[in-house]
């Protein structure tokens, strides 16, 4: 049988449990990477509960600390905030496949990212240093455009993506390079390649 969590209320308190084997899931493991929520989970919002679970399922389905720490607050705003328990029977069931599915998809979660920043002296005008704490980003002020740096073992990835009404952001351009290659300068050409591309608004054709 294939990895399933299933998630119920005992006295008020959300319980999930591990299928096939019937061992439930604690926050106790989870808490030695992020402290969130001591007391225990919870689901149905972006939240410290939700942030929680979506970190012990990461942890708990891929056993990868590093991976789990990188991708629980996406999971948890695309997955774990979507998932209802307001009875006392078994009130949702998420399947490995579908931990996977979502994963497979998963970004940098570029959504929650407030509009505006700093003005930058080596960008365009109209895009903005964006301060994160995990990682460098860019926003164009005048459209849903952004460009996400992550380093690698060896490597740069530089990333532009556009959010729209998508429930994912879409990449669309990218460079990989070497830690010695200038940086600033790949960002710059994104910058300019995301100025250059015609995406009428909805709507209009």
């Amino acid at each position: 049988m294939t990895t399933a969590y299933v998630g119920r209320r005992r006295r008020g308190d959300l319980v999930v449990t591990r299928r096939p084997e019937d061992t439930e899931l604690t926050p106790d493991r989870s808490l030695d990477l992020v402290n969130h929520s001591p007391s225990g989970f919870e689901v149905g919002y972006r939240g410290s509960g939700p942030a929680q679970l979506a970190c012990a399922l990461l942890l708990d389905y891929y056993d990868d600390e590093q991976f789990a720490r990188e991708h629980y607050i996406a999971f948890r705003n695309q997955v774990v905030s979507q998932l209802e328990c307001d009875g006392a029977a078994a009130c949702w069931h998420l399947p490995g496949e579908e931990i996977d599915a979502a994963m497979a998809t998963l970004t940098d979660d570029v959504v929650a990212l407030a509009d505006g920043g700093r003005p930058s002296p080596t960008l365009p005008e109209n895009w903005r240093t964006v301060s994160r704490p995990d990682r460098r980003v860019f926003q164009r002020a005048d459209r849903d455009h952004y460009i996400v740096l992550g380093d690698g073992s060896d490597e740069w990835l530089v990333v532009l993506c556009s959010q729209g009404d998508r429930a994912y952001p879409a990449p669309l351009a990218h460079r990989t390079m070497s830690e010695e290659a200038d940086v600033e300068r790949v960002i710059r050409e994104l910058t300019e390649e995301s100025n250059d591309l015609i995406e009428p608004p909805e709507g209009e054709h």
